[in-house]
């Protein structure tokens, strides 16, 4: 039998250029890994089944015959995509018949130990990151078939993932399949761009654009939610700070070990959107290089149509099949951070300016001396659940009771409208503008209004020396600079009211509880020499509006004990949460709770001298008060004196607890000057 020889000289290598047709294209298929049935090779022409040879098929070179033929070169150096020669083209070592190879020297004898077959190889452990690919390649050539499923679902993956980010809107109702299949021009300039660099600039450049289009598909998420929530898109130079008054809501509503998972696994989410999108568009540019012909051709065609759709104005479902939403969401964004960055410049200015801040302490409020005056905020009560047909029924009754209740008693009411400076949610910028006079919109006005000497509402009845002030302010569970702004002597926060009972998810503790509290530390002792002004924040409406407090007995309260079975019969957060319908119908009880409350208490210990001011500091989230609801919140004055409604009359608001559909709506930020000049107040500018 014929032996083949081997050279005893390891073969030249040579420039496949310059070898035969036959042997370059031979020798060249054998440093690649056999692509799967159907996969496009690198040159972009699709495989067949079983076109790699099998491992240890004798070659035309190994083939018995003339012993004195020399051998061919074992391998061709393979210059790559970019013409650098790659590792697997270096020339394979020759192994002498019979020397063990790396695989027997290691421990494997090349025969399988189970079958007992001789001579069956057995398959190679991979070791080392070298190892591991050649085994996936050789697992590719095993299975074609479930190697080309992987590779067209992981393709596929990746356009859906790719195409996806750039349709995405920053808006949920406006999250439509039409959105998706427009012609993104985002991806023609990316396609160009990628195909006109070489291999590692264009993976580099693949990679960090589609990061970037994580990290926008990321900024559009939270775009939805703050919208959903807040009523306005995420700010990405001040709104970070509310991510951590998240992660608390969450902790006090649903547990700490709620909050944590949801952090971590929020964390990891972020990075793994990033990851796996820079990953998707690496790959999807590896495959456009393969056929660049076809590639460049295919892009041009695209850039056309999508200039003739743009010019055309040619749409689909009522929006442009030429699509620029990542050019549109970029340019929103520039122009919000720009706009953040001079307004903290202009109203800088604008807090500086106070209409009262140079006002005598002798012309500030002169009268409402002798009064115990009370400003009380009222959590999410908003203008839907006064009007809205699924929450009003309930919450008018109970205004309507409370008005008659309210009179009997001997007070009087009259209600307005006021727009909100904020919608679904933080409650101390709705505060502040009411209090402050100037439009407190953001989380940077807010800390230069806090940071300011601008004269508060409640600051002006301590300036004048003849009140006593204080604050119940149940949801404070930390430290509070801001009681200085809003020139406050004391502050009772959730800690110092003796409560012992149980949480009712965010609230500490239930109004009825708080407001008991405060007549018994600060309204109903006797041994005061000034009159109260006040300042409380009622908590009990407070989303996720579950479970939700029941009125007891105020001879009932003690330490607060006797909620437990209340709070343990409640619904459940994560239940009300997740359903919308629920969600407004409890929101609406928490309202009536809250009113009824705050009313009960002025019945039971409001005097001659006492002047109730409550309203809204929000409107709800918009899953409970809708898409297109207004900013508006209902706010009462409540007296026994007639003389001090008689002050306002000419607001013309409504009498009673419940304000008229056509009453008066004023910005919040005008309330303070208003209240002011109403109750003798004297204008004396001031420019800080």
């Amino acid at each position: 039998m014929p032996v083949t020889t081997r050279s005893s000289q390891p073969p030249t290598p040579q420039d496949p250029e310059t070898l035969p047709a036959e042997t370059a294209s031979a020798e060249t298929s054998s440093e690649r890994p056999p692509a799967a049935a159907g996969e496009p090779d690198e040159g972009g022409k699709p495989t067949e089944v079983g076109e790699a040879a099998e491992a240890g098929k004798p070659t035309e070179s190994t083939e018995p015959g003339d012993p004195n033929k020399p051998a061919e070169p074992a391998e061709v150096p393979d210059a790559g995509e970019d013409g650098e020669a790659t590792e697997s083209s270096k020339p394979a070592e020759l192994v002498e018949p019979g020397k063990p190879t790396a695989a027997t020297e290691s421990g494997e004898s090349g025969e399988s130990g189970e079958s007992g077959e001789v001579g069956k190889p057995a398959e190679a452990k991979p070791r080392g990151i070298r190892a591991r690919v050649s085994y996936w390649r050789g697992w590719r050539g095993r299975y074609p078939r479930a190697a080309r499923v992987v590779w067209w679902a992981v393709t596929v993956a990746s356009l859906l993932l790719v195409f996806g980010a750039l349709s995405l809107p920053n808006r949920l109702f406006a999250l439509h399949l039409s959105r998706f299949v427009r012609l993104p021009g985002e991806a023609i300039i990316g396609a160009a761009a990628l195909l006109a660099l070489p291999r590692r600039p264009r993976v580099a450049l693949a990679a960090v654009a589609g990061a970037a289009l994580g990290a926008l598909t990321i900024v559009n998420v939270l775009d939805m939610q703050f919208v959903e929530y807040l009523g306005r898109p995420f700010d990405l130079v001040l709104d970070w700070i509310l991510l951590d008054d998240a992660q608390s809501y969450v902790a006090d509503s649903m547990g700490g070990t709620v909050a944590l998972a949801a952090t971590i696994g929020l964390i990891v989410l972020v990075v793994l959107i990033m990851a796996v999108m820079a990953l998707a568009t690496v790959r999807l540019s590896g495959i456009l290089v393969r056929d660049t012909r076809r590639a460049t051709r295919g892009t041009l065609i695209a850039g056309t149509v999508w200039i003739t759709c743009s010019v055309l104005g040619v749409q689909y479902a009522g929006l442009p099949v030429a699509s620029d939403q990542v050019v549109n969401s970029l340019t929103s964004e520039a122009r919000r951070v720009r706009a953040t960055l001079q307004d903290e410049a202009t109203f800088g200015k604008v807090a500086r300016s106070d209409t009262f801040g140079a006002t005598p302490a002798a012309q500030l409020v002169p009268d409402l001396r002798g009064k115990d005056v009370i400003f009380a905020f009222i959590e999410s009560y908003g203008r839907s659940a006064v009007e809205d047909p699924g929450m009003a029924p309930g919450v008018d009754e109970t205004l309507d009771t409370s008005t008659a209740a309210l009179t009997k008693a001997g007070f009087s009411a009259k209600s307005g409208w006021l727009t909100s400076a904020t919608y679904g949610g933080s409650s101390w910028l709705g505060h502040s503008t009411t209090l402050s006079g100037l439009w407190v919109d953001t989380q940077q006005r807010y800390r230069t209004v806090m940071a300011s000497d601008h004269l508060s509402l409640t600051k002006v009845f301590q300036k004048t020396g003849a009140w006593d002030t204080v604050g119940i302010m149940p949801g404070v569970q930390k430290g509070w600079p801001e009681q200085k702004f809003y020139g406050l002597d004391k502050v009772y926060n959730a800690f110092q009211m003796g409560y012992q009972g149980p949480k009712f998810s965010w609230s500490t503790m239930p109004d009825q509880y708080a407001l008991e509290a405060f007549q018994r530390l600060e309204h109903g002792r006797t041994d005061r020499d000034k009159p109260l002004m006040s300042e409380i924040i009622l908590t009990s409406s407070h989303q996720p509006w579950a479970p939700i407090p029941k009125m007891v007995g105020w001879d009932e309260l003690g330490d607060g004990s006797v909620f437990e079975d209340i709070q343990a019969d409640g619904e459940k957060a994560s239940d009300v949460i997740a359903d919308s319908g629920k969600s407004k119908k409890e929101y609406g009880r928490s309202i009536q709770y809250s009113v009824t409350a705050l009313t009960q208490w002025l019945e039971r210990y409001g005097t001659d001298d006492t002047v109730l001011v409550f309203l809204g500091d929000h409107q709800p989230i918009s899953r409970v008060s809708g898409n297109n609801a207004s900013r508006d919140v209902p706010v009462s004055i409540v007296a026994k004196d007639p003389k001090v409604l008689d002050k306002i009359a000419a607001w013309n608001w409504t009498d009673g607890l419940k304000p008229a559909h056509d009453a008066p709506v004023w910005k919040m930020s005008s309330f303070r000057d208003r209240f002011l000049k109403a109750y003798g107040s004297t204008p004396h500018p001031s420019t800080g």
